[in-house]
């Protein structure tokens, strides 16, 4: 009976502290979510690497896409938007041909690839809102602008004349493909394919220190002291032992129940403590925390004093770098560990 007691208290410990680290993930998660559609980061991602790769880097400010993740903070969200202006008109039934050089713009390719695929597009601020075009998709797009101006040899020469870094790539599948049009197309879709895995990587370092730093910002928000919150769980474990305990004890052990409740009524003691569940304690120590009172409306309450006191006292600094180690696995983690204690089957 002992250990069934103990296995059930460590249990719950474990139960409180994945749905917490779940909750808190979650937030996290969907804060990163908002930072990225509210700046269009992903349509941005694309098309800086497409600019890139059909006209190449501005000769001003360089590559559209930065190669580090310091510089992709510093100008995709904000600087630059790489993103073609957003048309509501149908791609033209007959594909626009590569310009001549002396015809070209610093956008040309890039421009002609907007019109082949902008049937799929809906504004977002005067700009195109495309954050994803499948490989095979712009496979076709490119053989409509193959056909356009002849053949493929023609469109790679003209590709060369504007110094497109496209040509590279096409030639050397051109080539692969034995000058074959069907293993053409197939060769260009892989090849873009693989570039789109190329580019999610780059995509996944930048939303990695995005994550990492709103973890900080939600850790210290809360002011979330995990190794306090377990100790807090493994009290309110014990006290409502000790309820259960008083309960069967009788009367000889109501004297103690009162003595712990510092000379309350026990019975309202027991009812205030056991409503406030270990979670709604700690999220009190918010800079902002909300009550809900019995009788009359919710309110919000400013903790700045409390909550600065918390984040500059250094005995609650590991249990904030608890906190946010946590959060660094993500919500997927924590909802796996939480199925997997609870013992919830995954659909299949």
């Amino acid at each position: 009976m002992y250990e069934c007691a103990v296995l059930s208290v460590y249990v719950d410990l474990a139960l409180g502290l994945a749905v917490t680290f779940l909750l808190l993930s979650l937030l996290v998660s969907g804060l990163n979510e908002a930072f990225v559609r509210l700046l269009s980061i992903r349509s941005k991602f694309l098309w800086a690497y497409l600019r890139d790769t059909l006209d190449g880097a501005d000769d001003r400010t360089g590559a559209w896409l930065p190669a580090g993740v310091l510089d992709v903070f510093r100008v995709l969200p904000f600087l630059r938007d790489p993103r073609p202006r957003h048309s509501d008109r149908p791609a033209p039934a007959q594909p626009s041909a590569v310009p001549d050089p002396g015809e070209r713009a610093g956008d040309s390719m890039i421009n002609l690839l907007y019109e082949r695929v902008r049937e799929i597009d809906h504004g977002k601020r005067g700009r195109t809102s495309i954050s994803d075009i499948p490989p095979a998709r712009f496979a076709v797009a490119v053989m409509e602008l193959v056909t356009a101006g002849g053949d493929v040899d023609d469109f790679l020469t003209r590709l060369r004349q504007i110094d497109s870094p496209l040509y590279g790539p096409l030639k050397g599948v051109w080539e692969s493909a034995q000058r074959d049009l069907d293993r053409f197309t197939k060769g260009v879709e892989t090849w873009f394919d693989g570039e789109m895995q190329r580019l999610s990587t780059l995509y996944k370092r930048y939303v990695t220190w995005v994550v990492a730093v709103l973890g900080v910002v939600v850790t210290l928000l809360f002011s979330m002291d995990g190794l306090e919150y377990a100790k807090t769980l493994l009290r309110d474990n014990a006290y409502r032992a000790s309820v259960t305990a008083v309960a069967e004890a009788g009367p000889e052990a109501y004297a103690e129940l009162r003595a712990r409740c510092a000379g309350q009524e026990p019975v309202a003691c027991v009812t205030e403590t056991l409503s406030q569940p270990a979670l709604v304690g700690m999220l009190d120590q918010a800079l902002v925390s909300l009550s809900i009172p019995d009788q009359g409306a919710p309110s919000v309450h400013w903790n700045g004093g409390r909550w600065w006191d918390r984040v500059t006292t250094p005995a609650h600094w590991p249990g904030f770098l608890l906190t946010y180690v946590a959060l660094l696995f993500g919500a997927p983690f924590w909802w796996d560990v939480l199925r997997r204690i609870t013992g919830i089957k995954a659909k299949r």
